[in-house]
């Protein structure tokens, strides 16, 4: 049972919907997940015009950028959590029973998305600018994910809003993030038109969501907390990337300049029409090789018939010379 006794709500908690077997179920957890995802892609494909990107170079990023975010979440945890798994190692690959990292899905995610374009001849920072709206929709509707498996909580609070769960009162951090990205959303939805460069949203994205991370781990309740010694691992690299991503707006805002942000469309576009001119050019070549290999019509069945012909001719001359 997950309650908030401030405000009156009480809810009967049940993280399966339909249970196939005893260990493979369809998961309110995975259906929130996925709702967050199909939005985030949706909502991304609507914004691409803004960003020079075309439908189709998202759809095929996200080919590369979302296996690797899923194994990039899961190894996150498991580097920080090793002795949960160093004696049976076949459980890394049991990812339904939980244990994944946003920051290491962030990371490898973006390394991949920076792969594609970089051979697609695509802007990285106009793909990730775009991509930084898509992580705070899926994030903010994700977080309730958490909510239904009764886990991501802080610390004991009484404060109105507190939140009731396996007897304690405690922060529902869960909401705060989900508030906090969806907060995100609406300041960079708000600049979308008045970003200066490639990468500047995806920039302001990792400060804004590295301050709020900073503050809530702080709540966090222990048990949630991936630890490096004394030291909180998210909440570390939450406050590294908020300062490095502060620094770098600082840089690009007073001492760079900048291009037009679509100027970069043309090599992509000149790119992928000497692409298409080499595919064709090679089918053209191919057709000129096939039709240089066919041989030559043979001229004899001609010259046969010719002489069956004459033969002929001269079969039908010889018998009306006999009648005569």
């Amino acid at each position: 049972m997950i309650g908030f006794p401030g405000i009156g709500l009480e809810f009967q908690r049940n993280p399966a919907i339909f249970r196939f077997t005893d260990t493979f179920a369809l998961t309110w957890y995975g259906l929130i997940f996925a709702v967050g995802f199909l939005l985030a892609v949706t909502y991304c494909l609507r914004q691409a015009k803004h960003f020079g990107i075309k439908q189709d170079e998202i759809i095929d990023m996200l080919f590369f950028a979302v296996p690797a975010g899923i194994i990039g979440a899961r190894l996150y945890y498991v580097a920080f959590n090793w002795g949960e798994f160093q004696e049976e190692p076949i459980r890394i690959l049991y990812t339904w029973q939980g244990g994944m990292a946003i920051y290491g899905a962030i990371i490898c995610a973006a390394a991949a998305a920076g792969l594609f374009c970089w051979v697609r001849r695509v802007s990285i920072g106009a793909m990730l600018d775009i991509g930084a709206m898509g992580l705070l929709i899926g994030q903010a509707i994700g977080r309730w994910g958490n909510f239904v498996n009764g886990e991501v909580y802080g610390q004991p609070t009484d404060l109105p809003w507190r939140m009731r769960i396996y007897s304690q009162e405690v922060h529902p951090l869960f909401l705060y993030e989900s508030l906090w990205n969806l907060l995100g959303l609406v300041l960079l939805r708000l600049i979308i038109k008045k970003r200066k460069y490639n990468g500047q949203m995806f920039t302001l994205y990792i400060a804004w969501y590295g301050l709020g991370r900073a503050m809530m781990e702080g709540m966090r309740a222990a048990e949630f907390n991936l630890m490096l010694g004394r030291w909180m691992i998210s909440q570390m690299i939450a406050v590294i990337s908020c300062i490095a991503a502060l620094v770098f707006l600082f840089y690009m805002t007073l001492f760079k300049k900048h291009k037009p942000l679509l100027e970069w469309t043309a090599a992509r576009d000149e790119y992928e029409a000497y692409r298409k001119e080499r595919k064709s050019g090679g089918a053209d070549e191919t057709e000129e090789s096939e039709e240089a290999e066919k041989p030559e019509k043979s001229e004899e069945p001609a010259e046969r018939e010719e002489e069956n012909d004459g033969d002929s001719d001269g079969r039908e001359s010889g018998g009306e010379d006999d009648k005569g």
